[in-house]
């Protein structure tokens, strides 16, 4: 909320400065439009930071309950008892070579999850 009032504020300031003569509808439209903008980016960068309280990190294939691995992309209960059957991972890929996943499915998993 701070970001978008201080960024309001500089649009402002910077929309009075400007060397050519605008018309109060012409600065109140440009105003309107930059506010937009940067409540739009606001709440992007909200949410993003919403999406990283949630994501702790990767998920640790080794020790990650069904529950766990079921938020994960692509995984659903069958998937995340195959990964949980064959245990222990030494590196992710080992996901791949042991048939606990496809290859298709791990590059949706691939920066997502650890074996530390």
């Amino acid at each position: 909320m701070k970001l978008v009032l201080i960024s309001s504020l500089v649009l402002l300031s910077l929309t009075a400065c400007t060397p050519e003569k605008k018309s109060p509808e012409a600065i109140r439209q440009e105003t309107a439009n930059a506010t937009k903008e940067v409540t739009q980016d606001a709440k992007a960068v909200a949410q993003g930071v919403v999406d990283g309280i949630r994501n702790k990190g990767p998920v640790n294939v080794n020790k990650a309950t069904s529950g766990d691995l079921k938020k994960l992309p692509g995984v659903d209960d069958a998937v995340a008892q195959k990964i949980i059957d064959n245990r222990p991972y030494d590196d992710s890929y080992d996901l791949v070579k042991k048939g606990a996943v496809s290859k298709s499915e791990y590059d949706q998993l691939a920066g997502k999850v650890t074996t530390h």
